[in-house]
Protein backbone atom coordinates (compact mmCIF):
# COMPACT_ATOMS: atom_id res chain seq x y z
CA UNK A 1 0.00 0.00 0.00
CA UNK A 2 1.27 3.46 -0.86
CA UNK A 3 1.92 5.83 2.00
CA UNK A 4 -0.43 8.79 2.35
CA UNK A 5 1.40 11.94 1.37
CA UNK A 6 1.23 15.00 3.61
CA UNK A 7 -0.78 16.90 0.98
CA UNK A 8 -3.25 14.05 0.59
CA UNK A 9 -3.65 13.91 4.34
CA UNK A 10 -4.52 17.59 4.43
CA UNK A 11 -7.13 17.10 1.70
CA UNK A 12 -8.65 14.12 3.47
CA UNK A 13 -8.84 15.89 6.84
CA UNK A 14 -10.44 18.88 5.12
CA UNK A 15 -13.38 16.57 4.61
CA UNK A 16 -14.20 17.15 8.26
CA UNK A 17 -15.54 20.53 7.18
CA UNK A 18 -17.67 19.03 4.46
CA UNK A 19 -20.14 16.84 6.25
CA UNK A 20 -17.55 14.05 6.29
CA UNK A 21 -15.40 12.57 9.02
CA UNK A 22 -12.33 10.43 9.36
CA UNK A 23 -8.65 11.12 8.73
CA UNK A 24 -7.94 7.42 8.62
CA UNK A 25 -9.94 4.52 7.31
CA UNK A 26 -13.30 4.91 5.59
CA UNK A 27 -14.68 8.44 5.27
CA UNK A 28 -18.02 9.12 6.90
CA UNK A 29 -20.96 11.11 5.52
CA UNK A 30 -22.77 13.03 8.26
CA UNK A 31 -26.54 13.56 8.07
CA UNK A 32 -28.44 15.36 10.83
CA UNK A 33 -31.82 14.53 12.37
CA UNK A 34 -33.72 17.30 14.16
CA UNK A 35 -36.33 15.19 15.99
CA UNK A 36 -38.24 14.98 19.31
CA UNK A 37 -36.79 12.23 21.47
CA UNK A 38 -38.23 13.63 24.70
CA UNK A 39 -41.12 15.97 25.50
CA UNK A 40 -44.83 15.45 24.99
CA UNK A 41 -44.62 13.10 21.98
CA UNK A 42 -41.33 11.16 22.04
CA UNK A 43 -42.80 8.37 19.89
CA UNK A 44 -42.53 10.73 16.91
CA UNK A 45 -38.77 10.99 17.24
CA UNK A 46 -38.43 7.32 18.01
CA UNK A 47 -40.15 6.34 14.76
CA UNK A 48 -37.93 8.69 12.75
CA UNK A 49 -34.76 7.38 14.37
CA UNK A 50 -35.73 3.73 14.06
CA UNK A 51 -36.54 4.10 10.35
CA UNK A 52 -33.24 5.85 9.72
CA UNK A 53 -31.33 3.17 11.59
CA UNK A 54 -32.79 0.50 9.30
CA UNK A 55 -31.25 2.37 6.37
CA UNK A 56 -27.93 2.98 8.09
CA UNK A 57 -27.55 -0.68 9.02
CA UNK A 58 -28.39 -1.78 5.47
CA UNK A 59 -25.77 0.61 4.07
CA UNK A 60 -23.25 -0.61 6.63
CA UNK A 61 -23.94 -4.23 5.66
CA UNK A 62 -23.29 -3.30 2.02
CA UNK A 63 -19.90 -1.86 2.89
CA UNK A 64 -20.96 1.77 2.78
CA UNK A 65 -22.76 4.27 0.53
CA UNK A 66 -21.14 4.40 -2.89
CA UNK A 67 -20.59 7.95 -4.11
CA UNK A 68 -18.48 8.48 -7.21
CA UNK A 69 -16.96 5.04 -6.94
CA UNK A 70 -15.97 5.48 -3.27
CA UNK A 71 -17.67 3.74 -0.33
CA UNK A 72 -18.56 6.02 2.59
CA UNK A 73 -19.82 5.04 6.03
CA UNK A 74 -22.88 6.88 7.32
CA UNK A 75 -23.03 8.83 10.58
CA UNK A 76 -26.54 9.86 11.55
CA UNK A 77 -26.54 12.56 14.23
CA UNK A 78 -29.76 12.64 16.24
CA UNK A 79 -30.47 15.88 18.11
CA UNK A 80 -33.48 16.09 20.43
CA UNK A 81 -35.74 19.12 19.82
CA UNK A 82 -38.07 18.16 22.70
CA UNK A 83 -41.08 18.98 20.45
CA UNK A 84 -40.37 22.68 21.15
CA UNK A 85 -39.85 25.41 18.50
CA UNK A 86 -36.93 27.02 20.33
CA UNK A 87 -35.20 23.66 20.78
CA UNK A 88 -35.70 22.87 17.09
CA UNK A 89 -33.95 26.14 16.19
CA UNK A 90 -31.06 25.34 18.54
CA UNK A 91 -30.82 21.83 17.08
CA UNK A 92 -30.70 23.27 13.55
CA UNK A 93 -27.81 25.58 14.42
CA UNK A 94 -25.94 22.80 16.16
CA UNK A 95 -26.29 20.33 13.29
CA UNK A 96 -25.31 22.89 10.65
CA UNK A 97 -22.59 24.89 12.36
CA UNK A 98 -21.14 22.53 14.95
CA UNK A 99 -21.69 19.06 13.50
CA UNK A 100 -21.33 20.32 9.92
CA UNK A 101 -23.77 17.88 8.41
CA UNK A 102 -24.41 17.76 4.68
CA UNK A 103 -28.19 17.82 5.08
CA UNK A 104 -30.92 17.54 7.73
CA UNK A 105 -33.97 15.31 8.16
CA UNK A 106 -36.71 16.98 10.20
CA UNK A 107 -38.07 18.51 12.25
CA UNK A 108 -41.27 16.53 12.34
CA UNK A 109 -44.34 18.75 12.68
CA UNK A 110 -44.92 22.28 11.42
CA UNK A 111 -44.53 23.95 14.82
CA UNK A 112 -40.85 22.96 14.84
CA UNK A 113 -40.16 22.67 11.13
CA UNK A 114 -41.28 26.23 10.42
CA UNK A 115 -38.70 28.04 12.60
CA UNK A 116 -35.97 25.45 11.99
CA UNK A 117 -36.61 25.66 8.25
CA UNK A 118 -35.79 29.36 8.41
CA UNK A 119 -32.40 28.50 9.88
CA UNK A 120 -31.66 25.79 7.31
CA UNK A 121 -32.62 28.08 4.45
CA UNK A 122 -30.60 31.01 5.78
CA UNK A 123 -27.53 28.80 6.23
CA UNK A 124 -28.16 27.10 2.87
CA UNK A 125 -28.30 23.56 4.19
CA UNK A 126 -30.81 21.14 2.59
CA UNK A 127 -33.61 20.02 4.88
CA UNK A 128 -36.43 17.56 4.29
CA UNK A 129 -39.23 17.52 6.84
CA UNK A 130 -40.97 14.16 6.72
CA UNK A 131 -44.13 15.27 8.54
CA UNK A 132 -44.60 19.07 8.49
CA UNK A 133 -47.80 19.83 6.57
CA UNK A 134 -48.28 23.59 6.97
CA UNK A 135 -47.69 25.41 3.63
CA UNK A 136 -45.42 28.06 5.19
CA UNK A 137 -42.70 25.52 6.05
CA UNK A 138 -41.32 25.42 2.50
CA UNK A 139 -42.70 28.66 1.06
CA UNK A 140 -39.94 30.85 -0.42
CA UNK A 141 -37.31 28.55 1.09
CA UNK A 142 -35.38 26.84 -1.72
CA UNK A 143 -33.34 24.69 0.70
CA UNK A 144 -36.40 23.29 2.50
CA UNK A 145 -38.47 20.32 1.27
CA UNK A 146 -41.09 17.98 2.69
CA UNK A 147 -42.05 14.34 2.08
CA UNK A 148 -45.71 14.67 3.09
CA UNK A 149 -48.95 16.15 1.81
CA UNK A 150 -49.96 19.68 2.84
CA UNK A 151 -52.72 20.81 5.20
CA UNK A 152 -54.95 22.21 2.42
CA UNK A 153 -54.82 18.78 0.76
CA UNK A 154 -55.70 17.08 4.04
CA UNK A 155 -58.53 19.50 4.79
CA UNK A 156 -60.04 19.24 1.32
CA UNK A 157 -59.70 15.45 1.29
CA UNK A 158 -61.24 15.14 4.75
CA UNK A 159 -64.23 17.28 3.82
CA UNK A 160 -64.78 15.38 0.58
CA UNK A 161 -64.57 11.99 2.28
CA UNK A 162 -66.84 12.99 5.17
CA UNK A 163 -69.47 14.42 2.83
CA UNK A 164 -69.59 11.09 1.04
CA UNK A 165 -69.19 8.76 4.03
CA UNK A 166 -71.61 10.65 6.30
CA UNK A 167 -74.01 12.44 3.94
CA UNK A 168 -76.45 13.28 6.76
CA UNK A 169 -73.82 15.18 8.76
CA UNK A 170 -74.24 18.90 8.29
CA UNK A 171 -72.87 20.48 11.46
CA UNK A 172 -69.41 19.75 12.81
CA UNK A 173 -67.37 20.75 15.84
CA UNK A 174 -63.65 21.47 15.46
CA UNK A 175 -61.14 21.23 18.30
CA UNK A 176 -57.44 22.09 17.97
CA UNK A 177 -54.24 22.89 19.84
CA UNK A 178 -53.83 26.67 19.81
CA UNK A 179 -50.14 26.35 20.72
CA UNK A 180 -49.31 24.28 17.64
CA UNK A 181 -49.08 25.82 14.15
CA UNK A 182 -49.97 22.51 12.53
CA UNK A 183 -53.11 21.88 14.55
CA UNK A 184 -54.36 25.46 14.39
CA UNK A 185 -53.67 25.80 10.66
CA UNK A 186 -55.36 22.53 9.73
CA UNK A 187 -58.40 23.38 11.86
CA UNK A 188 -58.76 26.69 10.05
CA UNK A 189 -58.32 25.11 6.62
CA UNK A 190 -60.95 22.49 7.40
CA UNK A 191 -63.43 25.05 8.75
CA UNK A 192 -63.08 27.10 5.56
CA UNK A 193 -63.58 24.09 3.29
CA UNK A 194 -66.50 22.72 5.34
CA UNK A 195 -68.32 26.06 5.38
CA UNK A 196 -67.80 26.26 1.63
CA UNK A 197 -69.49 22.86 1.27
CA UNK A 198 -72.25 23.09 3.88
CA UNK A 199 -72.90 26.78 4.56
CA UNK A 200 -72.09 29.44 7.14
CA UNK A 201 -73.86 27.74 10.05
CA UNK A 202 -72.23 24.33 9.46
CA UNK A 203 -69.56 24.71 12.18
CA UNK A 204 -71.39 24.39 15.49
CA UNK A 205 -68.30 24.82 17.67
CA UNK A 206 -64.69 25.87 17.14
CA UNK A 207 -62.78 25.12 20.34
CA UNK A 208 -59.11 25.32 21.30
CA UNK A 209 -56.87 23.95 24.04
CA UNK A 210 -53.27 24.45 25.18
CA UNK A 211 -50.27 22.18 24.75
CA UNK A 212 -50.07 21.31 28.45
CA UNK A 213 -53.82 20.85 29.00
CA UNK A 214 -55.05 17.53 30.38
CA UNK A 215 -58.63 18.40 31.28
CA UNK A 216 -60.79 19.36 28.29
CA UNK A 217 -64.18 19.19 30.01
CA UNK A 218 -65.08 22.86 29.51
CA UNK A 219 -64.58 22.78 25.74
CA UNK A 220 -66.05 19.30 25.33
CA UNK A 221 -69.14 20.16 27.33
CA UNK A 222 -69.80 23.02 24.91
CA UNK A 223 -69.25 20.72 21.95
CA UNK A 224 -71.62 18.05 23.30
CA UNK A 225 -74.24 20.74 24.03
CA UNK A 226 -73.95 22.17 20.52
CA UNK A 227 -75.78 20.75 17.54
CA UNK A 228 -72.58 19.18 16.19
CA UNK A 229 -73.01 15.78 14.56
CA UNK A 230 -69.30 15.12 14.17
CA UNK A 231 -65.98 16.18 15.75
CA UNK A 232 -62.97 17.10 13.62
CA UNK A 233 -59.85 16.74 15.78
CA UNK A 234 -56.50 17.63 14.12
CA UNK A 235 -54.35 17.00 17.20
CA UNK A 236 -51.41 14.82 18.24
CA UNK A 237 -52.07 11.30 19.45
CA UNK A 238 -51.33 12.07 23.12
CA UNK A 239 -54.08 14.71 23.19
CA UNK A 240 -56.42 12.59 21.06
CA UNK A 241 -56.37 9.78 23.59
CA UNK A 242 -57.49 12.09 26.39
CA UNK A 243 -60.03 14.04 24.33
CA UNK A 244 -61.77 11.00 22.86
CA UNK A 245 -62.02 9.38 26.28
CA UNK A 246 -63.37 12.54 27.93
CA UNK A 247 -65.93 13.42 25.26
CA UNK A 248 -67.38 9.93 25.35
CA UNK A 249 -67.70 10.20 29.13
CA UNK A 250 -69.69 13.41 28.55
CA UNK A 251 -72.28 11.67 26.38
CA UNK A 252 -70.97 12.08 22.82
CA UNK A 253 -72.06 8.55 22.03
CA UNK A 254 -71.22 7.01 18.67
CA UNK A 255 -71.17 10.21 16.63
CA UNK A 256 -68.13 10.21 14.29
CA UNK A 257 -64.77 11.63 15.25
CA UNK A 258 -62.36 12.34 12.39
CA UNK A 259 -58.66 13.12 12.70
CA UNK A 260 -55.54 14.04 10.79
CA UNK A 261 -52.11 12.54 10.17
CA UNK A 262 -50.95 13.44 13.70
CA UNK A 263 -53.13 10.55 14.90
CA UNK A 264 -50.89 8.06 13.13
CA UNK A 265 -48.83 6.81 16.07
CA UNK A 266 -48.33 3.30 17.36
CA UNK A 267 -49.33 4.69 20.77
CA UNK A 268 -52.75 6.00 19.65
CA UNK A 269 -54.63 2.84 20.59
CA UNK A 270 -53.20 2.66 24.10
CA UNK A 271 -53.54 6.41 24.66
CA UNK A 272 -57.25 6.25 23.84
CA UNK A 273 -57.83 2.92 25.63
CA UNK A 274 -59.17 1.58 22.35
CA UNK A 275 -61.90 4.21 22.13
CA UNK A 276 -60.69 5.36 18.69
CA UNK A 277 -61.98 2.13 17.14
CA UNK A 278 -64.17 3.05 14.18
CA UNK A 279 -62.65 6.53 13.80
CA UNK A 280 -61.12 7.76 10.54
CA UNK A 281 -58.22 10.07 9.81
CA UNK A 282 -56.28 11.41 6.84
CA UNK A 283 -52.67 10.32 6.60
CA UNK A 284 -49.86 9.38 4.23
CA UNK A 285 -49.86 5.59 4.07
CA UNK A 286 -51.73 2.61 5.48
CA UNK A 287 -49.80 -0.21 7.12
CA UNK A 288 -52.60 -2.78 7.18
CA UNK A 289 -52.73 -4.59 3.84
CA UNK A 290 -49.55 -3.00 2.46
CA UNK A 291 -47.70 -4.76 -0.37
CA UNK A 292 -44.35 -4.63 -2.16
CA UNK A 293 -41.57 -2.39 -0.84
CA UNK A 294 -43.93 -0.86 1.71
CA UNK A 295 -44.65 -4.27 3.23
CA UNK A 296 -40.92 -5.08 3.20
CA UNK A 297 -40.26 -1.93 5.21
CA UNK A 298 -43.07 -2.68 7.66
CA UNK A 299 -41.86 -6.26 8.17
CA UNK A 300 -38.25 -5.17 8.70
CA UNK A 301 -39.27 -2.44 11.13
CA UNK A 302 -41.60 -4.74 13.06
CA UNK A 303 -38.93 -7.43 13.28
CA UNK A 304 -36.35 -4.95 14.56
CA UNK A 305 -38.45 -2.95 17.00
CA UNK A 306 -41.51 -5.02 17.82
CA UNK A 307 -44.31 -2.83 16.48
CA UNK A 308 -45.80 -1.63 13.18
CA UNK A 309 -44.26 1.65 11.95
CA UNK A 310 -46.48 4.73 11.86
CA UNK A 311 -46.58 7.33 9.10
CA UNK A 312 -43.79 9.37 10.74
CA UNK A 313 -41.46 6.40 10.46
CA UNK A 314 -42.49 5.69 6.86
CA UNK A 315 -42.09 9.32 5.79
CA UNK A 316 -38.74 9.56 7.61
CA UNK A 317 -37.61 6.46 5.75
CA UNK A 318 -38.50 8.11 2.43
CA UNK A 319 -36.91 11.44 3.38
CA UNK A 320 -33.66 9.76 4.40
CA UNK A 321 -33.55 7.71 1.21
CA UNK A 322 -34.08 10.87 -0.86
CA UNK A 323 -31.22 12.65 0.89
CA UNK A 324 -28.87 9.73 0.27
CA UNK A 325 -29.86 9.51 -3.38
CA UNK A 326 -29.20 13.25 -3.73
CA UNK A 327 -25.76 12.79 -2.16
CA UNK A 328 -25.00 10.03 -4.66
CA UNK A 329 -26.30 12.09 -7.58
CA UNK A 330 -24.45 15.24 -6.53
CA UNK A 331 -21.16 13.67 -5.58
CA UNK A 332 -18.79 14.92 -2.89
CA UNK A 333 -16.13 17.56 -3.54
CA UNK A 334 -14.97 18.17 0.02
CA UNK A 335 -16.17 21.79 -0.04
CA UNK A 336 -19.06 21.94 2.43
CA UNK A 337 -20.86 24.91 0.86
CA UNK A 338 -20.58 23.53 -2.66
CA UNK A 339 -21.69 20.07 -1.57
CA UNK A 340 -24.76 21.40 0.24
CA UNK A 341 -25.69 23.44 -2.82
CA UNK A 342 -25.17 20.43 -5.09
CA UNK A 343 -27.33 18.22 -2.86
CA UNK A 344 -30.13 20.80 -2.90
CA UNK A 345 -29.99 20.89 -6.71
CA UNK A 346 -29.99 17.10 -6.84
CA UNK A 347 -33.14 16.93 -4.66
CA UNK A 348 -34.90 19.34 -7.01
CA UNK A 349 -33.95 17.14 -9.96
CA UNK A 350 -35.36 13.93 -8.47
CA UNK A 351 -38.40 12.70 -10.39
CA UNK A 352 -40.82 9.90 -9.51
CA UNK A 353 -38.80 8.70 -6.55
CA UNK A 354 -40.24 5.28 -5.57
CA UNK A 355 -41.02 6.01 -1.93
CA UNK A 356 -42.80 3.57 0.32
CA UNK A 357 -45.43 6.28 0.92
CA UNK A 358 -45.86 6.84 -2.82
CA UNK A 359 -44.03 8.23 -5.82
CA UNK A 360 -42.35 11.57 -5.02
CA UNK A 361 -41.60 14.48 -7.35
CA UNK A 362 -41.09 17.93 -5.84
CA UNK A 363 -42.78 21.05 -7.16
CA UNK A 364 -41.26 24.54 -7.23
CA UNK A 365 -42.00 25.00 -3.51
CA UNK A 366 -40.29 21.79 -2.44
CA UNK A 367 -43.61 20.01 -1.89
CA UNK A 368 -44.39 16.54 -3.28
CA UNK A 369 -47.23 15.66 -5.61
CA UNK A 370 -49.00 13.00 -3.50
CA UNK A 371 -52.58 12.05 -2.61
CA UNK A 372 -54.04 11.96 0.88
CA UNK A 373 -54.92 8.56 2.28
CA UNK A 374 -57.95 7.94 4.51
CA UNK A 375 -57.61 5.13 7.05
CA UNK A 376 -59.99 3.62 9.58
CA UNK A 377 -58.89 2.44 13.02
CA UNK A 378 -60.24 -1.10 13.21
CA UNK A 379 -61.20 -3.05 16.32
CA UNK A 380 -57.67 -4.48 16.56
CA UNK A 381 -56.13 -1.01 16.59
CA UNK A 382 -54.78 -1.32 13.03
CA UNK A 383 -54.94 1.50 10.49
CA UNK A 384 -56.87 0.08 7.55
CA UNK A 385 -56.73 1.70 4.12
CA UNK A 386 -60.10 3.11 3.06
CA UNK A 387 -59.51 5.50 0.19
CA UNK A 388 -56.90 7.56 -1.63
CA UNK A 389 -57.94 11.12 -2.46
Amino acid sequence: MKKLTAAAGVILCAALAAGLAGCSGKQVIKIGFNIPLTGDSPKIGEGAKYAAELIRKDVEAAGGLEVGGVKYALEFIYVDNELKPESAVSAAYRLIEQDKVLAVIGPEGSGRANPAGGVNNELKTPMISPWATNPTVTLDRPYVFRACILDPVQATSAAAFLSKQFPDVAKVAVMYNIDDDYSKGLAEFFREVWIGKKGLDSVAAFESFGQKDQDFSTQLTRIVASEAQMLYLPAYYNHVGLIVSQIKDLGWGDKPIFGSDSWGSADLWEASKGLVAGCYFTTHYAAAGATGATKDFIDAYNAAYGYVPDDVAALSFDATKIILKAVQDAGISGDLKKDRDAIRAAIVAIKDFPGITGSITFNENGDPYKPAVVVRVNEAGEFEFVESL
